[in-house]
């Protein structure tokens, strides 16, 4: 509070400073060749007041203006400025009023040194005094909030500015989904190559010896394992189907799907879900997310719960899969959880990741939905 008091004193005093440049410079306008470098003064002085508008707001403020935009700012800003010198004007004199009528009721004098006074006679000024305390106060916080919105007025981002941000976003966000999806297949590629692929070898094995056993019973007993292979290959195989795309968010949306992967989940999974159906992007987003989210608890974070909480907060939809395992998960450059923040900075989304040592793992998604 102290330093916001003095970022409005300063800018009252710098408001002097801009009402004479101002009236100095009006004139030098009318001139071309002195018009340049009344803009250019007036981008300092604009610079200044940015500058102490981080100081003692704690507001960033953007640089994409020129010293016409900068003169225009300095207009309403040393209007704001003397308004911010008229209350502390009015400050220095219920101080000094104030000091004046201490005496007076220390020494046990009347308001205005009229005979000996007494409470009654003490109680308006004290109630005048409150309200202008209070009114002062006030003029103090409006003065630096007007300043801000200036601020922010003058110096925010043009549409030009905007328009730039937006495309490099998008173009960024472009590249990761790309590597996010080639980083999916070679996934895919190492659980079929390291699973199934595996699996079927194992198979092929199995059915050969079975073909060459001379023993029927020996036969038997490879025919018997090869079939049990066939089995776990079978499941390893819709697991990794499951993994690419679980059909179930086509068929019965994101809900069932969610429930699908808490059933399947080797720990205790506890699903909250307080939302509509969201469109099949979202959906698709959330659900590879609790997905991944889960798997890590699971094999990374000896979890022995995990919580996944799906709701609607105003106009966002919030995701949160919490664990209780050991923590310590970083977002690296690389690995599932990278892959997931591009994912959810595709749809505009925020992905936060808060998992200290000792747990507890909070993965975060909020999506801007209607």
């Amino acid at each position: 509070m102290l330093r916001r008091t003095a970022g409005v004193g300063l800018g009252a005093l710098t408001a002097l400073i801009e009402v004479s440049y101002l009236v100095l410079a009006a004139p030098l306008l009318v001139i071309p060749a002195a018009r340049l470098r009344v803009f250019r003064g007036a981008r300092r002085l604009a610079e200044a007041e940015r500058a102490r508008q981080q100081r003692f707001f704690d507001a960033s403020n953007g640089d994409d203006y020129d010293g016409r935009r900068a003169l225009q700012y300095l207009v309403p800003r040393s209007l704001t400025g003397l308004l911010a010198l008229g209350v502390w004007v009015c400050i220095g004199a219920g101080v000094g009023a104030g000091a004046f009528y201490f005496v007076q009721l220390v020494s046990g004098q009347a308001p205005g040194g009229a005979g000996e006074g007494t409470l009654l006679d003490w109680l308006p000024v004290l109630v005048l005094g409150a309200i202008a305390i209070f009114l002062c106060g006030q003029g103090l916080i409006g003065v630096a909030g007007l300043d801000r919105r200036l601020a922010r007025r003058f110096f925010g981002p043009s549409s030009q500015e905007l328009l730039r941000r937006r495309v490099s976003e998008l173009a960024t966000t472009r590249s990761e989904v790309v590597e996010a999806v080639n980083e999916e297949r070679r996934r895919i590629e190492r659980d079929l190559h390291d699973g199934v692929q595996q699996r079927l070898v194992a198979l092929g094995v199995l059915l050969g010896r079975a073909r060459r056993a001379d023993d029927a019973r020996r036969a038997a007993e490879l025919v018997r394992q090869a079939h049990e292979e066939s089995q776990e290959a079978l499941r390893e195989l819709r697991e990794v189907s499951w993994r690419v795309y679980p059909i179930a968010l086509d068929e019965s949306g994101l809900e069932a799907a969610l429930e699908s992967l808490a059933e399947r989940a080797t720990i205790p999974v506890d699903l909250r879900y307080a939302l509509g159906e969201p469109s099949p992007e979202q959906a698709t987003v959330v659900y590879f997310v609790a997905s991944e989210s889960v798997t890590n608890a699971a094999k990374h974070a000896s979890a022995n719960k995990v919580t996944i909480d799906v709701r609607q907060e105003e106009t966002k939809l919030v995701a949160e899969i919490t664990d209780d395992g050991c923590g310590g998960a970083r977002v690296g450059s690389s690995g599932g959880l990278s892959g997931l923040a591009r994912r959810v900075a595709a749809m505009d989304g925020e992905f936060s990741l808060q998992s200290p040592e000792n747990g507890p793992t909070i993965v975060r998604v909020t999506l801007p939905c209607e």
